[in-house]
């Protein structure tokens, strides 16, 4: 069995080429995140494979700071609407904290980039324009612009006037990219107008100036030789960017287009990621709540064309939980319902992995630490005891102290209990919050619910019970009361978290401190 990564891979080796280039793009328009960024990890996933696969390989990024901006990224104010239509490479930094926009926007995403394991070369491609690197297609381009106009007016309803040259100068006067229109060249200087009035000319070889989209991208593929690229599902489409610019690489500079890889969307709670919007979700957003391996498993778990949906909150504990199960079934530590389904989970993990471990990471239930660590705040040692006596821990683990553990593993502890920490702060809802109450919160009880109180307080003083035994007894007593469970697990939280729910409560009494929650039952400061 394989994964549709190695299935990419196998095709690629296949190709008559010395050394695979595999490309990414994004566009600087904002914050980039895991839906703009896809492109970047399946790059570096389909680079890796065919390494493994003996082929040689390397992973470019290219980012496309010389595009106009269309609309103010959250959280710009308004007076950045001055700047639409400039290429984000002449765009000030929004809060000064760097050299531009670009930098602005790129650098958090390239500081996740060590993270994730991801090894690129990145490009600029407004640094790209002012090498000259793009100077020789330029030309090509401008001298096979009724070739090229023909291309695009296959897939047009409004044909493109007979003057129309696949160049957007940038206006000396307003700035803009986006409102110029080129209309003639000579040799290296192409004369356009601007809907702002300004008429001007401007050389090629000033980088002041970019190739229409579709033309760019074929030529960036020859630039590099790239022989693969993911991109999203929009320039996939019938007659859309892919379709035109494998065309133009073909016909107009004579180069095989690269191996597609589309992509669909992926939503945030259900809503389309928007840059303009606030919509959307950081790589780096993402290491503050889970493993960096997880991200690729989100992707990676199914194929590329099929939506994902994406929410940071509740139903992220049970995508860490999935996640969680995987990696245990992949070291063996957890069955899989069935041998295919072990086979299938075991690629997926591997395709995720970003170094290969040897043993099972240390990462306790997500779910659980979300209960232990707003009981022990960050002491780690007071968090493994409690997952010791929640049976939260492997046999293997479970026979070992917190002073035996190693200093890897200490470290793992910390990270998982740090990114609970912050999805606690950030996204939990306000029901799986609580706090335990230093004195007795003002309740009143009925007589059954004090009864049921003080008969836990008796069975936790005589008894050392597991969650599951202790699970048991509760109902037996609330029982022996006639009390209701919903009514006698309120009492019990009332008298700990003042709240009238909380977490499991089996689980949740034996990660307190014993002595503690024995006076508190009893109704004793």
């Amino acid at each position: 069995m394989k994964h549709w990564i190695e299935r990419i891979a196998d095709e690629l080796k296949d190709w008559d080429v010395d050394n695979h280039v595999v490309a990414s793009g994004t566009s600087i328009s904002g914050s980039i995140h895991i839906g703009n960024s896809c492109d970047v990890f399946i790059a570096n996933a389909v680079s890796k494979a065919l390494i493994n696969n003996e082929s040689s390989s390397r992973t470019i990024w290219i980012a496309d700071d010389h595009d106009p901006l269309r609309k103010v990224p959250y959280p710009l104010p308004e007076s950045y609407e001055k700047y639409l239509g400039l290429p984000y490479s002449q765009i000030p930094c929004p809060e000064g904290c760097c050299e531009s926009f670009v930098e602005h926007f790129q650098k958090p995403f390239l500081d996740t980039l060590d993270d994730f394991g991801i090894e690129l070369e990145a490009y600029s491609g407004a640094q790209m324009y002012k090498d000259g690197l793009y100077d020789d297609y330029i030309r090509k381009s401008l001298e096979k612009a009724p070739e090229i106009r023909e291309i695009f007016n296959k897939y047009r309803e409004t044909p493109l006037k007979e003057d129309w040259l696949p160049y957007n100068p940038i206006c000396k006067d307003c700035g803009r990219v986006n409102t110029p229109y080129a209309y003639s060249y000579q040799e290296d200087e192409i004369s356009y107008r601007c809907s702002c009035g300004f008429d001007g000319t401007m050389d090629i070889k000033s980088g002041d100036g970019k190739l229409t989209w579709r033309v760019e991208w074929a030529a960036r593929w020859k630039i590099f030789n790239i022989t693969c690229e993911p991109f999203g599902k929009d320039h996939a489409a019938s007659g859309g960017s892919y379709d035109v610019s494998s065309i133009i690489s073909r016909e107009i500079f004579d180069y095989k287009s690269p191996y597609p890889v589309p992509y669909e969307w992926i939503t945030l709670k259900g809503d389309a990621m928007s840059k303009s919007q606030g919509v959307f979700f950081t790589p780096g957003e993402w290491l503050e709540i889970g493993p960096a391996e997880s991200l690729y498993y989100f992707l990676f778990r199914s194929k590329p064309m099929k939506h994902k949906d994406f929410s940071p909150e509740m139903p992220f504990l049970d995508f860490v939980e999935q996640f969680d199960r995987v990696e245990q079934i992949y070291f063996g530590e957890e069955q899989a319902a069935s041998e295919k389904e072990e086979k299938k989970l075991k690629k997926i993990y591997q395709v995720s992995q970003i170094q290969n471990h040897t043993e099972l990471p240390f990462r306790p239930s997500y779910r659980f630490l979300t209960v232990a660590h707003q009981i022990a705040g960050d002491d780690l040692e007071n968090i493994y005891q409690i997952l010791k006596r929640n049976s939260q821990l492997s046999d293997k683990m479970a026979s070992l102290s917190f002073e035996d553990l190693s200093d890897s593993q200490k470290e793992q502890l910390d990270k998982r209990v740090t990114q609970v920490k912050n999805w606690l702060d950030k996204y939990a809802p306000p029901f799986v919050k609580f706090q335990v109450q230093e004195k007795i919160p003002p309740v009143t009880l009925s007589s059954e619910q004090g009864s049921f109180l003080r008969d836990m307080a008796t069975l936790l003083e005589e008894r050392n019970l597991n969650p599951e035994e202790l699970h048991d007894e509760m109902y037996t007593i609330l029982r022996k009361y006639d009390l209701k469970p919903q009514k006698a697990f309120q009492a019990l939280y009332r008298v700990i978290i003042n709240k009238k729910m909380g977490p499991r409560a089996a689980s949740f009494i034996l990660s307190l401190d014993k002595d503690f929650v024995i006076k508190r039952l009893r109704m004793q400061e």
